[in-house]
């Protein structure tokens, strides 16, 4: 299975919010920003912060894809 972040991203562009912003909101790391940034896996730490930061949940940042087998 593989995660797919696309979600965060109209989140962002909706709110005007660049990805900076949300590193330094967030406290997250620029390695977890760019690993969102290539749909790879990130700790639940990191997802929780961003949700606390945007006021979602973590199926309104991501979605889980199954692999085509």
């Amino acid at each position: 299975m593989a995660v797919n972040y696309d979600k965060l991203w109209v989140i962002l562009n909706e709110r005007g919010m660049m990805k900076t912003e949300l590193i330094k909101e967030a406290k997250i790391s620029t390695n977890a920003m760019a690993k969102l940034g290539r749909n790879e896996d990130v700790r639940v730490g990191v997802l929780e912060k961003i949700c606390l930061t945007l006021d979602c949940k973590m199926d309104d940042i991501l979605d889980i894809v199954p692999d085509n087998d």
